[in-house]
């Protein structure tokens, strides 16, 4: 089978390669450790009244991945038919001339040492851009440290084409003099952030609220985007339902870059991503059971982005408890067991109640008590499915339930049991296929 799929990989590579070749779409190329599948979204949003645009649908990001949005044409799965289906799709993209995007805007990640190196030999992006890298590790299983990861996802931004542009993370120094080197190399550098250095800069965050039932329930956040337009220095207000945290506003943040450096009009450009919806799994509101709130977030984890999800949580005003569900985080080999503890140590000042799914996440809850959270109010399971049952029986109105975990977990069937019209979970979560569904 794995010789199989590396025969499939290589032939959907090199029908990419030729494909680029042939219609030179302009390409935006998004890496990071943290928060790519937003950002992709959040461009795409921005870009999508300036001509044909396509993106990385989901988090289609790895060596099967590129190629399958390149060409246009679904993940086939185990079905070989499909596979060969989509063969034949991208031959009959080379073979004949046909309706082709202009941009490609795609999200290109690392599980391996070499994948973006490997990657960046044959795509030359005209736009990278580089999200959160973070201190902690992401994905450092099969790398020796964060530092690899890091020089891992530089080399996207040293593959843009001559005369090509980065827009950059800007709170991260280790980025920013990245962006100081490659522009010694005569590349444009625009960067995003909440610093006054940032060319497109975010400040005012606010989180918006209704008063449904005696409950006050979050419904988005507003906030202020801060750039130079056309050499005047202005802000404009944006308004975004649907999700909460500061951390949401970055990829907005790089959306406005990208559009500004693609000649959007800004005025234009904040009306497309004023309608920007996050992607499932990440911080999204959904009503829950007994006029309670879901902040789901359940796509996948790391210890930078729960540290960001409780820190929201925190945020928030509340009429009832703040109870946070906080799954396993994989993939960090040996700094495992630490940043578990790490987390542990600070969730008593955001959560009233702690519930931790899977046998790392109890380094949570353990480390929980020994910083002062009560005993009585930290549980832990060790599948979703027991978590969500003994959750539903204990959050009330005007609760808010924070829900976070790796993707193996499987932290979104507790959402699904907690929301108040589970009939719409297929619309709202993530891994609602059926190969995920059939999954134990």
């Amino acid at each position: 089978m794995q010789i199989l799929k590396k025969i499939i990989v290589f032939i959907l590579t090199v029908e990419s390669r030729l494909i680029i070749k042939k219609y030179k779409p302009f390409i935006i190329a998004v890496t990071g450790s943290v928060g790519k599948t937003a950002t992709k979204d959040a461009i795409f949003c921005a870009l999508k009244t300036s001509g044909f645009v396509r993106k990385s649908e989901k988090s289609l990001n790895s060596e099967i991945g590129l190629p399958l949005t390149i060409i246009g044409v679904p993940n086939a799965w185990k079905s070989l038919s499909g596979w060969v289906n989509n063969i034949h799709a991208g031959a009959s993209l080379i073979m004949k001339r046909k309706a082709y995007p202009d941009t490609l805007v795609l999200e290109i990640g690392a599980d391996h040492p070499g994948d973006i190196r490997r990657v960046t030999k044959w795509l030359h992006p005209d736009i990278a851009v580089m999200t959160k890298v973070g201190d902690k590790p992401v994905h450092v299983e099969f790398f020796t440290s964060p530092t690899q990861v890091f020089e891992e996802k530089s080399f996207l931004a040293c593959a843009v084409k001559k005369g090509g542009s980065l827009v950059l993370f800007a709170d991260e120094p280790k980025i920013v003099k990245l962006g100081e080197k490659l522009r010694q190399k005569d590349m444009s550098v625009s960067t995003f952030g909440f610093g006054e250095e940032s060319s497109v800069r975010g400040t005012d965050y606010l989180v918006s609220y209704e008063d449904k039932n005696g409950a006050r329930i979050p419904l988005g956040f507003s906030f202020n985007i801060n750039l130079n337009d056309r050499g005047e220095l202005k802000k404009f207000p944006i308004d975004v339902k649907g999700i909460i945290g500061t951390t949401f506003m970055y990829p907005i943040l790089a959306g406005i870059a990208v559009a500004q450096l693609k000649g959007l009009p800004i005025d234009k450009a904040i009306e497309n991503i004023s309608k920007y919806e996050a992607p499932k799994g990440r911080m999204n509101i959904i009503s829950g059971i007994n006029n309670s709130v879901i902040i789901d977030d359940t796509y996948n984890s790391s210890p930078d982005a729960v540290s960001a999800a409780i820190e929201a949580l925190k945020s928030l005003d509340s009429t009832g408890k703040k109870i946070a569900v906080l799954g396993d985080m994989m993939e960090l080999g040996s700094y495992s067991a630490g940043e578990h503890r790490n987390i542990g140590k600070i969730i008593q000042y955001s959560a009233s109640v702690l519930v931790t799914v899977g046998p790392r996440a109890t380094a949570i809850a353990d480390e929980a008590v020994i910083n002062g959270m009560s005993k009585e109010k930290v549980f832990s399971y060790s599948s979703s499915i027991e978590a969500g049952e003994a959750i539903s029986k204990i959050v009330g109105a005007g609760d808010v339930v924070l829900i976070k975990g790796s993707q193996s977990v499987r932290m979104e069937r507790i959402t699904k049991m907690l929301m108040a019209d589970p009939s719409q979970a297929e619309k709202l979560l993530v891994r609602q296929e059926k190969e995920w569904l059939d999954k134990a």
